[in-house]
Parts: structure tokens; sequence; C-alpha cells
């Protein structure tokens, strides 16, 4: 299965390199991570979306590719300082043309997660978003986290600022390339963020959840939530 992850960000809040998916955590760095643990789930395949300080990047995942014994293309996002991360996949539209998994670079989980999705039944043009219902957990940023309200499943509003919610979006998705002509539809109405093509799928009814179950997962945004980051895995080694 093709895996697309968007690592085109600057990371600006997170100061401990002059690349945010190379940061090491725990001399891992986080893209590295979200291969290897693409490759447990069962991805095949990748496309690595590029933007800030594209060079490195692309250099690192080409040669881990080979390393790891997989493939791996880049894109790059020349409007990465400029627009929402929706931009960002919609450059890799070329090569969306099965469903696929979708992460984000600076984002940790746990490989049954996709398992979970893969399980799932994926809606026809449409996608499935892998959720985390503990609304109350004490380490999320609840400032930024994006939000998700649903209701048997399927997605009713999706954003950062809404009040009522019942969900935390965990960044790892499965879709169709249905997503393509959503993003599109979303520009064209001011929103080149991922949540503004989920709305529009969402207002179709072609967007599901699937609960992460008590899996684990960390947006690694910031200083803080690197810390906690490492706490986290370092707690599941033990």
């Amino acid at each position: 299965m093709k895996c697309v992850i968007l690592a085109a960000g600057r990371g600006s809040r997170l100061s401990r390199s002059d690349s945010k998916p190379l940061t090491p955590l725990l001399g891992v760095p986080l893209i590295e991570r979200t291969m290897r643990t693409a490759l447990e789930g069962g991805a095949t395949e990748f496309v690595v979306v590029t933007g800030y300080r594209a060079e490195p990047v692309q250099a690192f995942v080409t040669e881990l590719g080979r390393r790891l014994g997989v493939p791996v293309s880049v894109v790059h996002n020349p409007e990465w300082n400029e627009l929402g991360n929706g931009r960002s996949l919609w450059h890799a539209r070329s090569q969306l043309d099965s469903p696929f998994l979708l992460l984000m670079a600076d984002h940790l989980f746990e490989a049954g997660i996709i398992d979970r999705l893969r399980q799932a039944e994926l809606p026809a043009d449409g996608l499935l978003l892998a959720v985390d219902e503990d609304v109350r957990r004490e380490d999320i940023d609840i400032d930024d986290v994006t939000r998700v309200l649903h209701e048997d499943g399927r997605i009713l509003a999706i954003g950062k600022e809404m009040p009522r919610f019942n969900a935390f979006d965990t960044g790892v998705f499965l879709s169709t390339p249905a997503i393509v002509p959503a993003l599109e539809e979303a520009f064209a109405a001011g929103d080149s963020s991922l949540s503004g093509a989920v709305s529009v799928l969402s207002s179709r009814d072609r967007a599901r959840v699937v609960d992460i179950g008590g899996a684990y997962w960390a947006d690694v945004d910031d200083e803080r939530a690197f810390r906690r980051g490492e706490e986290g895995l370092v707690s599941r080694l033990r």
C-alpha cells in the first residue's frame, strides 16, 4: 500500500534542528520513525512531500528507502510557507491512483492504528480518519489539536476551534483519490488545509472515523510535546 508522508513544514516551534522531519527523538529522526511504523502497518512504498529545507530531507528519505528496501519518491511543495497542509498533498496528486495511507512526518503513533484503519470499511470516494475519543487527555495541547465531531462513525465537523467535539484528529488517514477534487473544492472556498477537504467529503457522507482504542499517538509540535513524546516512547519500552 502506498503511503504519503507530509514533511513540508518548517516547524518553527521546535528548534532542536534546522529540519523538523530530521529532528532525532531518542536518537531516531522523526520521519524515520514515521516510515518504520508505516512499514510495520503494511506500507509498501512511500511518497514524501518536502518543503522547507527540501534537499536534506530528500537525501535522507531516499537513502533510508535504500536501507529498508522500499521504494521512495519525493515531491516538492514550493508553496509550503504560504498555504496549508492540504496544498502539500495536492502536489502529490499525480501519484494518488488508489487508496493510500496519509501520515504526518512529525506524528508518533503505533502501527496498530494503521491496522484498525485497514480493517475498517473505506467509504467509496471517501476517507477514514483515525481519531482519539479520549478528549480528557492532559498531554494534548487543546489550543492546537484538530478537533472532530462525529456521530455513528460519520464526521460531522472538523477544525481547531470548535466548541463542541468528541474526538481528536491523530493525523493518520486512509483515503481514496477522491480527496484530490475535495482539496480543490476547499481551495476554491479559501481553505487550503486537509481539514477543509475532510469537511467537503463529510458534507457528502464520505468521511468516517475509526477510534484508536487507547493506542499511543503524539503530535510533536513544540518542545513540550517533544519531551512528552520521549516520555511516551520510553514508557512503552519498560
